[in-house]
């Protein structure tokens, strides 16, 4: 993702425009009909997860080697007994500070708490970093994540993302010693992982970002290139609360075998719907 920073020139939403005031009867009337098309696109979207349930699947090499805080690690491993995996990989800016890292895979991954109902569905949940695992663990560290966090060694990637790139969001199934990839998605398809946003759209200003349909006068601060995710300084908006609670977000030297990243921030493919 790109850095696009807060605009400046927007008013606060003290200053905004408001919805009109209506008697509670009106404004019921108005939810009702409304409520309609939120459940016509619940259903939609139970018809959409049915039809995940049903799609082919590609085999995936099981010993596929992963960097784990025991050295390396067969992808199998990473299940780690259960039958399905979910694995987020995140992407990485090896050499490069914490305030410098992914702010969209730090959006994501920062809601990712709770994982006793996925393991209650016989679901792993695993975090895949594209960066060196020194570097990555400590940023895991940092960040106070819960998940598991492997590192992809260079000789790994294609056998996993192939021509996609990092900061998808897959699932994969295993049936005794094989592995299948049964779906994969990026872009804003991995809003599923983050309910700020979904709580952000019950809301009268939604997201604030400047692609939303809006009334005039609404407040739209942010674009959708990856400054909605960032402090005023660049840094990703989840470091904040870790810092002001005296978190070391040193990530330590670059490890050996590893070239800095040179890139001025990750733009990668344009991403899907």
């Amino acid at each position: 993702m790109t850095n696009q920073p807060t605009e400046p020139d927007i008013s606060a939403i003290a200053d905004a425009a408001r919805p009109t005031v209506a008697d509670r009867a009106t404004f019921e009337s108005e939810l009702d009909r409304l409520r309609v098309r939120e459940k016509a696109h619940t259903r939609e979207g139970d018809a959409i997860a049915a039809a995940r349930r049903r799609l082919p699947m590609v085999e995936v090499d099981p010993q596929t080697p992963l960097i784990g805080t025991d050295g390396s690690v067969p992808l199998i491993d990473v299940f780690d007994g259960r039958s399905q995996l979910i694995a987020y990989f995140h992407m990485w800016h090896t050499g490069r500070p914490a305030a410098e890292q992914c702010e969209g895979c730090t959006f994501n991954t920062s809601h990712i708490n709770e994982l006793a109902y996925l393991h209650s569905r016989d679901v792993t949940y695993a975090v895949f970093a594209e960066g060196p695992y020194e570097e990555a663990s400590r940023y895991r560290d940092f960040m106070g994540y819960t998940a598991a966090w492997y590192s992809v060694p260079p000789n790994s990637v294609d056998r996993l993302i192939g021509d996609r790139y990092f900061g998808i969001l897959a699932c994969y199934l295993r049936d005794g010693g094989q592995v299948y990839e049964t779906y994969w998605t990026t872009g804003r398809g991995n809003e599923t992982m983050a309910p700020s946003y979904g709580l952000l759209d019950r809301t009268v200003y939604g997201r604030q970002e400047l692609w939303e349909d809006s009334p005039q006068g609404w407040p739209q601060r942010w674009g959708s290139q990856g400054g909605q995710f960032r402090l005023a300084d660049g840094r990703p908006m989840a470091q904040l609360s870790r810092l002001q609670a005296g978190r070391d977000d040193d990530l330590g030297p670059m490890p050996d075998g590893w070239t800095a990243c040179s890139c001025p921030l990750h733009t990668g493919p344009t991403a899907r719907n």
